[in-house]
C-alpha cells in the first residue's frame, strides 16, 4: 500500500470517527485490522495523522472555519471536513510532505468522494490556509 492509499484510508477513518462517537482507539485498531494495513510505514503514517487530527481538531477546525467563507464546520459535508482536516494537519505538522502534494491529494479525494463543487471548495480553503501559515512562518523567522 502506498502513501496515496494510506492517506485515503486515513480520510475514511477520520470520516468514520466523526459519525461513530464510540471508542476512537478501538475504531482505529479495528480499521487497521479490517483494511489489512500491515506495512510499518503505512501504519505509522496513518496513526500519526489520524491521532494528530483528533488531538488538534479544535485548532484545525478554527483554521478551516476562518477560510471557509459562509460555511460553518457543522454545515460542511462531513467527508469534505475529514479531507480538509487531514490535509490541514499535513500542511501544518508534516514537513516531510510537500504542501502541493497534500493539497492535490485532498482535491483528488474530494473528486472521488464528494460533490462536484467540493474539489474547488477544498482547494480554495486549503490554499488560503497554506498562505496564512506560510506568512506566519515567514514573519516568525524574521524574513
Amino acid at each position: 500500500m502506498g502513501r496515496k492509499e494510506t492517506r485515503e484510508n486515513a480520510m475514511k477513518l477520520l470520516y468514520q470517527v466523526q459519525i461513530q462517537k464510540d471508542d476512537i482507539q478501538e475504531q482505529i485498531s479495528r480499521f487497521i485490522e479490517e483494511q489489512e494495513i500491515t506495512r510499518p510505514q503505512d501504519k505509522e503514517y496513518l496513526l500519526n495523522v489520524v491521532n494528530g487530527v483528533i488531538e488538534n481538531a479544535e485548532e484545525l477546525d478554527n483554521l478551516i472555519s476562518k477560510h471557509a467563507k459562509g460555511w460553518t464546520i457543522h454545515r460542511m459535508p462531513k467527508v469534505d471536513l475529514a479531507i480538509m482536516r487531514l490535509s490541514c494537519f499535513e500542511i501544518k505538522y508534516r514537513n516531510d510532505i510537500p504542501v502541493n502534494v497534500s493539497i492535490n491529494e485532498a482535491v483528488e479525494l474530494a473528486k472521488k468522494y464528494s460533490s462536484e463543487q467540493s474539489k474547488t471548495f477544498v482547494n480554495g480553503v486549503l490554499g488560503k490556509i497554506f498562505a496564512e501559515l506560510a506568512d506566519y512562518t515567514a514573519d516568525d523567522s524574521g524574513e
